[in-house]
């Protein structure tokens, strides 16, 4: 293997602690740019002639980006715009419309031939920045400066064994710019007798990407490469263009068209494929094209007479709103070509232009996590999505087929599978999280602001199941709807009891909560509960609980009913009314409204002065809520017979709840009282509530309606979380996302750690959960698309500079953001190609954000969000499709991501993920127990732990055995089994292609048998490869037995 760094002054020098490139602008301004530059150029060439001085130093993209935290923002305001974090602003370059797009082999190789910069990754953590290219006859791997001779400075294609992708060698491994190396940009040529490897980092994912797929070619075909290029010109795609150019060309025709077709049918053309284009520029590319044709057109004719100069350009002049053929086929490939997609497809093709049946196959199952697809499945696909008719005889997916594929909806983010009910719904109504509005009838703030129907209407098709109705004495005896104390107008209650009655079941089956917040007179609570009983009828639910009761009923069991929650008179009570406290909940905010504009309010003081007094005073004093001591009023029988399952009574304690509390008496808790129990007893929160249900309402302090984060109470296990569903913004699009997860239908089952009688949560936990695998997420952002401008933003025209933040809502230890760089002036296709690595302790609590910004120095601007719990992420290949501030989708904006969920034992650190990270059975982590204080469970627990030990040592021995095989085999940590069979069958090729390895699939297990001699690395592997089947087959075959042992102690005991 040939050395570098003799040569000294040719470029700059190694370093050992830190990488260092050519000093430039970007690297004297001291700017880091985060993943090590993976920028993606404007071309090939102008990366190899400005990459050293545009990519900042390594060492002070490692110390600085990696080191250093990005600020976490607490939310998006109304207009989504960003405010109080530090400016970090980055650089990248994007390619403009006139630019080549790679998607082709010829297209990688000749930009092989021409050569890239590529930094060189020593074993002793040492860096060398060369100049590499394929040589003129596409014969061998050559590179300069360096002080071998030029026939030594370089590597025979035919000796190269595996093209690795990622940073997947020994050397990446232990290399001590681990964390400074993107993992995007990095890949590795394995070559030799004794498989030597040659590790290199590319200056952006598209360079990379581009030598990977041109060497893969090139192995492929050895010294045909030639003769194939020169006939796999994207055939497919171009008979279809032709076919499509033409039958343009014969409707156009029969108008008067000659020549090509009108500038709008190819306009129209383009966006049948791309919708998402914009049509001024396609005209302004078509335009462009044609600008230089004429110029052409133009040197042709310096020569020839004026006259015969002055027709031609007449001629030209008429023909300016037509498109030819040529210019039709150019325009499309600009506009309608993703690279990332291309570099993805040829993975996959054996390195042809296309997939065929059997490789669409291998794609889904080994990337997109679907198992045992059948050949007529991928057939089916190639029908729906391939728009050549040549194709779909042949069934061959194109780079088009394959981009309308990974565009539907079968290649969304979010797992379709949870687009209806999937949980099960026959546990207690306490075992659910439930979707629920605050105070539903309001449509804007909480003190002047309109009330309508339409916002029970809205809430409910939107799979609401708990609305609040407050209600007052009104005129002409009928009770009125509103909001005490405040200037929001009253609402009929009749109407609004009709809209609930009319829309409680059309977006779920499942009951539905009525909050009654009563402050009526008996006279018009009598009114009241005949409104009640007349628009509801039979699906009002009034059955007593029976006497002993643990729990409350299912979902399942009350289906189509409607459970009122309000206040109740005591048992056996005989009389016709008695008294009860009150529920007052925006009695406070009347105190507050009242402290902050007393001796203040005059007869010209206007109620929008004293609105902004009252928001500015509260905004003061909402850590200090004022607790008013409950009111007591007359509580009609008749009403309060119509009460069972959710009484309401007035938080003490918990030792008093735990003592005497019934499961069908439901606490309400002021926003600021439930945060506060959550920090000083998090863990008897959890315990309450999984027999109780909790309902925790907004402070009443805020008056312009916004929203506290659901999170922080879901985690102690608070079931109803009053929102403002009026408000936009982050708040609400978690708590939309997490009741997206069961079909929308307003109930969610809680994690099963907080169901459980015998265990221990503590909802402040910033380390693991007992009991709970952690899971690593890893998320790669590629690109966006059809990216719009921010709203409201016209300083830069149609120019936007996107980058995306990937957050992590869950319990404290979960959450966690992430941001990529910004892509300059590309709105359309930028690439980002970023990859990010969080550890999820609680993933049945976790949600993933992705957010697009808009990079402006005056603000950064919100551009779109999509929000998701862990639980529906689809594995592999995906499109995001974007939601605006308010919640509904941007036409054609996507983020094309690829997603892996591994559990951490396959992780790590990455700079210590290799044989470092694996633990010992001494030195294993063992899940600790905690005792109850019962003597019975604690025994019962005592006698099981050996056991519960022995089933982690089996799981931990055959994670441990496959995170090894993984290595070996030269794929990441997020690769399953069949990727890494796909991977190992690059290497296992002998003379003559007959193969060094076989699969012996006779035997239960499968046994990897070589074929004759092996070099050390393959007897490696198959040495790896026999522990691992071992440990998987005492998995399978003692698994069984320990679970029963356990289950003998515990019937036993």
């Amino acid at each position: 293997m040939a050395e570098f760094g003799e040569n000294k002054s040719a470029v700059s020098p190694p370093v050992a602690a830190g990488w260092k490139a050519a000093s430039g602008a970007a690297g004297m301004s001291g700017e880091p740019v985060s993943n090590g530059n993976c920028s993606v150029p404007d071309t090939v060439k102008k990366v190899q002639s400005e990459s050293s001085c545009e990519s900042p130093t390594w060492e002070s993209a490692g110390s600085d980006s990696a080191n250093r935290p990005i600020p976490r923002r607490s939310s998006l305001i109304k207009d989504g715009s960003r405010a109080g974090r530090e400016r970090k602003k980055t650089v990248s370059f994007s390619s403009s419309l006139s630019e080549k797009k790679i998607s082709s082999a010829a297209d990688c190789i000749h930009s092989m031939v021409e050569g890239s910069e590529l930094k060189k990754i020593r074993p002793n953590s040492r860096v060398y920045q060369r100049y590499y290219l394929l040589d003129a006859g596409l014969q061998a791997l050559c590179w300069e400066p360096s002080k071998k001779e030029s026939d030594k400075a370089r590597i025979c294609l035919a000796s190269i064994r595996e093209v690795r992708t990622g940073r997947n060698t020994e050397t990446f491994r232990t290399s001590g710019v681990y964390e400074q190396i993107s993992e995007d940009c990095a890949f590795s040529i394995i070559y030799g007798e004794v498989y030597e490897s040659l590790d290199l980092v590319a200056n952006s994912a598209e360079v990379a990407n581009i030598w990977v797929t041109g060497l893969r070619y090139l192995m492929q075909y050895g010294k045909h490469a030639l003769d194939m290029l020169a006939s796999s010109q994207d055939s497919l795609r171009l008979h279809w263009l032709e076919r499509l150019f033409s039958s343009a060309a014969d409707l156009d025709r029969q108008e008067g068209i000659k020549e090509g077709i009108r500038l709008q049918s190819a306009v129209k053309l383009i966006q049948s494929v791309n919708p998402g284009v914009s049509g001024s520029k396609l005209e302004h590319r078509f335009k462009e094209l044609q600008r230089v044709r004429e110029k052409m057109c133009g040197l042709t004719l310096d020569n020839i007479s004026g006259l015969k100069e002055h027709s031609e350009t007449t001629k030209l002049t008429g023909r300016q709103e037509q498109v030819t053929k040529l210019d039709f086929i150019e325009a499309f490939h600009d506009f309608c070509t993703r690279p990332e997609i291309y570099f993805l497809l040829v993975q996959f093709s054996s390195n042809k232009e296309f997939l065929d049946t059997k490789d669409l196959i291998k794609f889904i199952e080994a990337e997109q996590g679907t198992a045992q697809v059948c050949e007529e499945t991928s057939l089916k696909l190639i029908q729906t999505h391939e728009p050549s008719e040549e194709g779909r005889q042949q069934g061959y997916l194109s780079l088009d087929g394959f981009t309308s594929y990974l565009t539907s909806t079968e290649c969304h983010l979010f797992d379709p599978e949870h687009d209806r009910v999937c949980q099960d719904m026959s546990q207690p109504l306490s075992h659910y999280y439930i979707n629920s509005s605050h105070n539903t009838y309001l449509i804007e703030d909480q003190f002047q602001g309109p009330s309508d129907v339409s916002g029970y209407i809205r809430a409910l098709k939107m799979g609401c199941r708990c609305v609040e109705v407050d209600v007052w004495d009104g005129p002409d005896e009928e009770p009125v709807v509103c909001t005490g104390h405040t200037l929001s107008p009253p609402l009929s209650l009749p109407r609004v009891l009709e809209a609930i009655g009319r829309f409680a079941f059309v977006a779920s089956e499942f009951p539905l909560i009525l909050c009654i917040e009563n402050h009526c007179s008996l006279r018009q609570q009598k009114v009241m509960c005949q409104h009640l009983i007349r628009i509801f009828g039979e699906r009002l639910y009034a059955d007593l609980p029976d006497e002993g009761a643990v729990y409350l009923p299912s979902p399942l069991a009350l289906r189509h009913r409607i459970l009122l929650k309000g206040k109740k008179l005591g048992p056996g009570w005989d009389g016709e009314d008695g008294e009860v406290s009150e529920e007052d909940e925006g009695a406070e905010m009347c105190q507050r409204i009242k402290a902050a504009n007393s001796g203040v309010a005059t007869s010209g003081t206007s109620e929008k002065d004293i609105m902004q007094k009252s928001v500015s005073f509260t905004s003061t004093t909402q850590s200090n809520p004022v607790h008013l001591p409950p009111n007591c009023f007359q509580l009609l029988k008749e009403l309060s017979d119509l009460v069972t399952l959710c009484q309401s009574v007035r938080f003490i304690d918990f030792p008093t709840s735990s003592k005497s509390k019934n499961p069908w008496e439901l606490c309400s808790f002021h926003e600021s009282l439930a945060v506060r129990l959550a920090s000083e007893s998090p863990g008897d929160f959890v315990n309450h509530n999984k027999h109780f249900l909790s309902r925790v309402y907004p402070s009443p302090m805020r008056i312009d309606s916004s929203n506290m984060n659901p999170q922080d109470l879901w985690k102690c296990g608070c079931q109803i979380v009053s929102m403002n569903f009026q408000t936009a913004g982050l708040m609400m699009d978690l708590n939309t996302a997490w009741f997206r997860q069961n079909g929308s239908c307003g109930y969610v089952l809680r994690p099963a750690i907080m169901r459980q009688e015998v265990s221990y949560f503590s909802a402040d936990t910033r380390d693991t959960v007992p009991g709970v695998s952690p899971q690593l997420l890893h998320v790669k952002v590629i690109s966006g698309q059809n990216l719009p401008k921010p709203r409201g933003a016209e300083a830069k025209g149609d120019v936007v500079d996107p980058y995306v933040y990937v957050e992590i809502h869950g319990i404290p230890a979960d959450c966690a953001e992430r941001r990529t760089r910004s892509v300059t002036h590309n709105g359309d296709n930028p690439i980002f190609d970023e990859s990010f690595e969080f550890q999820i302790n609680l993933p049945e609590l976790a949600m993933v954000r992705f957010v697009v910004l808009d990079d402006d120095f005056i603000g950064d601007e919100f551009i779109g969000q999509y929000t998701i719990p862990l639980e529906c992420l689809q594995p592999g290949y995906r499109h995001v499709p974007l939601q605006s501030l308010t919640g509904e989708d941007l036409p054609f904006a996507k983020l094309f991501v690829h997603v892996a969920l591994t559990n951490r034992r396959g992780g790590g650190k990455p700079h210590k993920r290799g044989l470092s990270v694996r633990k010992a059975r001494k030195g294993r982590e063992y899940t600790a127990l905690r005792d109850l204080g019962v003597r019975g469970v604690d025994e019962v627990f005592k006698m099981a732990s050996p056991l519960l030990r022995e089933a982690t040592d089996l799981r931990g021995n055959m994670q441990n055995s496959v995170a090894v095989f993984r290595e070996l085999c030269g794929v990441s940590a997020v690769a399953n089994l069949m990727q890494c069979v796909l991977a190992l069958s690059s290497r296992v090729s002998g003379p003559e292609g007959m193969p060094l390895l076989l699969f012996d699939l006779r035997d239960h297990y499968p046994i990897l048998e070589p074929q004759g001699p092996l070099p050390d690395v393959l007897r490696r592997v198959i040495a790896t490869y026999e522990m691992m089947v071992q440990t998987s087959k005492a998995v399978m075959e003692l698994s069984d037995g320990i679970y029963d042992r356990i289950l003998h102690i515990q019937t036993t005991e």
